[in-house]
């Protein structure tokens, strides 16, 4: 029976060798940060790295020590560090309504089509907010900088969802709102080219469209209907877009990297989404498990309760002591419970899962980073990063 390779070995590979990694994973569990680490130390090893980051809550930047990143590639200063050859690292975060906006540019018709789109009064209101939008920009955007020869490596940071799988799911949701089949039949008959052709033959019809008029308004039926004539000779070329990203992401050169907590809805979580991702004939890389609490009496000597290392009595309030006594087998049990959820994360998906602690404080630098890529890729990474820092 062939023996398993290490998890961080195969974690290592995927940073070598690959082109697009996807950081998946709730909210809330690190994902951000990981993606950083990851792309920090593929740049270390000699890769030329873009980590993108979907989030806005602008988190990415914080743990870079930056106070912001625009949407544009933004170089990062390694020259402290002992980079191997060739490597560098950039960051940058996704601006939803500018990559709408190109988009349109890029693919409209013609120059009519695309003011009409850029012009309309509901495309500048929902460009940035549609069911989807962000999930579909983020992979339009893929495809633009895995184009860019400037990089070998895109490290994508997914968005916080309430379910992971809405990467992957949300951008068939918006091509499918964008096909103007589905409102033509209610918007064509009323709307053609942006003026008012509506004819209410029943008394009942003439009291529905008073009632739209009334809630919504004829000025806004108006610029809905301009909205999807104007896209309608774009849905083809949108559809075919999301194709393509779908098929790069199944492609050998990318992978996808799940990050969970050891909540058991984190890990509920990490769980369906692996199972999907098999599902999809997607390519998994790696289950990272961020956050989890170590066993405070692990790797330490045993001695009895108030007693000194030096074999001295230690002069400690006896109340204070059964405190912390009891705070003490409070993580003990805390630790043994989140290794026991993590070992049936292991069992459910057949994948050993990278184990990170829970840091002190929260990551607000590149040495921090580094810390983390420590913590991801074990005591050899711990020994080449001492070198670097020394």
């Amino acid at each position: 029976m062939a023996r398993r390779r290490p998890p961080a070995d195969v974690l290592m590979e995927a940073l070598l060798e690959r082109r697009v990694l996807v950081v998946c994973g709730s909210g809330g569990v690190g994902k951000t940060t990981t993606a950083a680490a990851l792309g920090l130390r593929a740049a270390l090893r000699g890769r030329r790295v873009l980590v993108c980051t979907i989030d806005p809550s602008r988190r990415l930047a914080t743990s870079l020590g930056l106070t912001q990143l625009s949407a544009k590639p933004r170089a990062l200063d390694l020259r402290r560090y002992a980079l191997a050859e060739g490597g560098a690292m950039s960051a940058m975060m996704l601006d939803t309504k500018s990559t709408f906006d190109a988009l349109v540019e890029r693919y409209a018709g013609d120059e009519a089509a695309r003011d009409r789109i850029l012009e309309n009064r509901f495309y500048q209101h929902v460009s940035a907010a549609l069911a989807g939008s962000h999930e579909y920009m983020a992979m339009e955007k893929l495809l633009e900088l895995v184009a860019d020869e400037r990089f070998d490596l895109v490290v994508l940071d997914t968005p916080p969802t309430r379910h992971a799988l809405d990467f992957l799911e949300a951008p068939d949701r918006l091509v499918s709102f964008l096909d103007t089949s589905i409102l033509r039949f209610f918007l064509r008959p009323y709307f053609v080219a942006g003026r008012l052709t509506i004819k209410v033959a029943t008394r009942t019809g003439a009291m529905a469209f008073r009632l739209v008029d009334r809630f919504l308004g004829l000025q806004f039926l108006q610029d809905l209907s301009e909205f999807f004539l104007a896209f309608e000779g774009m849905y083809d070329g949108f559809k075919e877009r999301a194709a393509r990203v779908f098929a790069l992401l199944r492609d050998a050169s990318s992978g996808f990297i799940l990050v969970a907590g050891p909540t058991p809805q984190a890990l509920e979580e990490a769980l369906y989404f692996h199972r999907r991702l098999g599902e999809k004939e997607m390519p998994f890389v790696a289950q990272i498990v961020n956050r989890v609490h170590p066993d405070p009496a692990e790797g330490q000597p045993a001695r009895r309760p108030g007693r000194a290392a030096g074999g001295r009595d230690e002069a400690v309030d006896a109340d204070l002591a059964e405190r912390l006594a009891e705070v003490f087998r409070d993580q003990q049990t805390l630790a043994r419970v989140e290794r026991k959820r993590v070992a049936r994360l292991e069992v459910d998906t057949s994948v050993r899962p990278i184990v990170v602690p829970e840091f002190e404080q929260d990551v607000h630098d590149l040495r921090g980073l580094l810390d983390v890529g420590d913590a991801l890729f074990g005591a050899a990474g711990a020994a080449q990063n001492a070198r670097r820092r020394a």
